[in-house]
């Protein structure tokens, strides 16, 4: 039988276990992406176990979260970060220059290589016949020292691609299309792979916005064949050197199987406060709206931005309405600049912002209370956007666009003027300085990290225990995201590289009492969550794993969790488990106390955790899915403590 693009990857870069799905397997990582809200920690990562210089074929540190300096914060560790990229042989993108996934896209990305990046959304760059995946920043610390990054053998989802998008329909609503039928939990432990002869209508831009939003399904990665569009993109860009075809084989089979033909899709939404709770648009038309919103590496690409330009041209947006334009580097704001489509934005009443993530992130650009805010980002979890109580609809760029005219969600076939067809560009501008290339290794050598005021050290991890008497200091429900547990936006992050600190954010979103009480019972040897399905689902930033463990949590007991948190819990020594019998999640309750007795011995001897409640002679079954590699690593304490372990042995 033969192989599909994803097998190919992964027995291409397989380095340890066997390709049999759950199984853990090891995989060579040959790129590594890192940004500002996650890169500070990766670097102390590194410097803290020692590491000289990357060992991987490119890593880029990218600065695009993080751009308000409205204090010393921001700025203070974006030198931190370019000396970090000095010392460590890494590329370095510095702030302004670019939303990092699609510049990774135009400047590194290699057809037949893996990424692993410290952002959920690095799997938007599977656009390029890549094995993308996102990570803790950790583990993205491991890969650049030229350890394997280790996950569970996925399975692969084959989605058959058929027919080309009518008018006023584009890529965007075809990945909401896949959000409403499977839901934000439906691709776990899964790759999704599209293949068919729809393809040849999907640009190398269509299809990153497709596997962007991969993450939103909660996949462990998307992936595209290398083919002719492929080539055809890298050869815009100047690469078209670094080219190969990678195709399924035509025997090749899915473990899963799909379809979705392009032609019978129509405009899409998703509703607050989930990207997976999509409706058509024409079912909420006529919502009023107080924003809308385009850019973000979810709709990253010259086309998304110049059909919005062509139908505002010659008009003007409603009243009372902020139009806000958000390009994604500097090499996209010279093209649209150069095509006029900069003037069309303002002189329709749009506001113009720096190249970079700014709202997607909670960067600025927060709407107003009670009201509703369309928006090209990929999330719309609660609270992301910087407003507590907001209310932000996720859709395509044509969709926002006629909507900003109209003043209120309009499904854009009602938009009462024919669609403008808009060319893609035969000769983009091609800016080879987004990237400052790495230092030589004797240039590294000489760099010194300079660290700001706001730089702290990790805290020492202590050994997991044998006996545990925890109390649950918070039960939650389904789908709590990685926003809800540790917020990004303008006022947390950044704190991003001073764990004491940042700390303090810590479930503020659900339970505002949370860090108050887990200091108090920090002292008296930690606590328990318990939590739905689909716990920690979102951003792959290692702090909403780091912040709970400072303040004591030990132990997550969950119906499911999603892919990237579980392991960034893992990486931090926190205990995840999950119910055997999911009804037990409703007989506990927050304040109950749960005793774990030799621990460490049970979970080696199988995958199963007696947990007795005290006081109501009850026993709680839960189970684990650690490997043998991350036992010893739960022992020690996290992957920190075990990796200084191996290198004194």
């Amino acid at each position: 039988m033969g192989y599909n693009v994803t097998q190919k990857l992964i027995k291409d870069h397989l380095v340890e276990g066997e390709m049999k799905p759950g199984a853990e397997i090891g995989l060579k990582i040959d790129q590594t992406l890192t940004q500002d809200a996650t890169g500070t920690m990766v670097m102390l990562e590194l410097e803290a176990m020692g590491i000289d210089r990357a060992k991987t074929e490119a890593s880029a540190q990218y600065v695009d979260h993080n751009l308000i300096q409205e204090d010393s914060k921001n700025p203070d560790d974006h030198l931190f970060l370019e000396s970090a990229a000095k010392k460590f042989g890494l590329h370095f993108s510095r702030p302004g220059n670019g939303v990092s996934h699609p510049v990774h896209m135009q400047r590194l990305a290699k057809p037949g290589q893996t990424l692993l990046g410290s952002d959920s959304h690095t799997c938007a760059n599977g656009c390029m016949g890549m094995l993308a995946m996102g990570a803790g920043g950790i583990d993205v610390a491991m890969a650049i020292a030229g350890e394997p990054f280790y996950v569970k053998m996925p399975k692969v989802w084959g989605v058959k691609v058929t027919g080309e998008f009518p008018d006023w329909v584009s890529a965007k609503d075809a990945i909401l299309e896949m959000l409403r039928r499977h839901g934000v939990k439906g691709g776990v432990n899964h790759v999704f792979e599209y293949y068919g002869p729809g393809l040849k209508n999907l640009t190398a831009m269509d299809r990153h916005v497709i596997a962007n939003m991969g993450a939103e399904l909660g996949a462990t990665g998307t992936v595209f064949p290398s083919d002719d569009e492929t080539k055809r993109y890298m050869k815009l860009q100047g690469r078209e050197d670094d080219w190969i075809e990678l195709k399924a084989d035509d025997d090749a089979k899915y473990d899963v199987q799909d379809e979705i033909n392009l032609s019978e899709l129509e405009p899409m939404i998703a509703k607050p406060s989930s990207p997976g709770n999509v409706v058509t648009v024409r079912e909420v038309e006529g919502e009023p709206i107080y924003q809308s919103y385009i850019g973000s590496s979810a709709n990253p690409g010259y086309r998304d931005f110049a059909i919005v330009s062509k139908i505002v041209e010659g008009k003007h947006i409603a009243d009372g309405l902020s139009f806000d334009l958000n390009p994604t580097s500097r090499q996209m704001l010279i093209d649209l600049s150069e095509q006029g489509h900069i003037a069309n934005f303002l002189q329709a009443g749009a506001r113009l912002h720096q190249a970079g993530c700014n709202g997607c992130i909670g960067m600025g650009q927060a709407p107003a209370t009670g009201r509703n805010s369309l928006r090209t980002t990929p999330r719309n979890f609660p609270g992301r956007s910087g407003t507590k109580e907001d209310s932000v609809f996720l859709c395509s760029p044509e969709t926002a666009a006629v909507s900003a005219l109209k003043g209120k969600i309009t499904d854009p076939r009602n938009a009462g003027f024919e669609f403008p067809k808009v060319q893609e560009l035969d000769k983009p501008t091609i800016d080879t300085q987004l990237l400052d290339k790495p230092l030589t290794p004797e240039q590294s050598a000489k760099e010194e990290l300079v660290k700001g005021p706001n730089i702290a050290s990790i805290p020492k991890m202590d050994e997991l225990p044998n006996e545990l008497e925890l109390p649950i200091l918070l039960k939650v429900g389904d789908d709590i995201s990685t926003d809800e547990i540790l917020a990004g936006g303008a006022r947390v992050l950044p704190f991003r590289s001073n764990l004491p600190e940042i700390s303090k954010f810590t479930f503020e979103i659900v339970d505002e009492t949370y860090y108050d009480r887990a200091m108090k019972q920090r002292e008296e040897g930690g606590h328990v969550i318990v939590g739905g399905t689909n716990y920690g689902q979102g951003s792959s930033r290692e702090h909403a794993a780091l912040a709970p463990r400072y303040l004591g949590l030990r132990v997550a007991i969950v119906k499911d969790f999603a892919r990237i948190h579980w392991q960034n819990l893992v990486n931090f020594g926190i205990l995840p488990l999950t119910f055997v019998n999911e009804k037990d999640h409703e007989g506990l309750e927050q304040g109950d106390v749960l005793i774990f007795k030799d621990l460490r011995n049970a979970i080696h001897k199988g995958n199963e955790v007696d947990v007795a409640v005290k006081g109501k002679d009850k026993i709680i079954k839960a189970e684990h899915a650690l490997s043998k590699r991350q036992l010893e690593m739960m022992e020690s304490g996290g992957l920190v403590n075990w990796v200084k372990d191996r290198l004194n042995a």
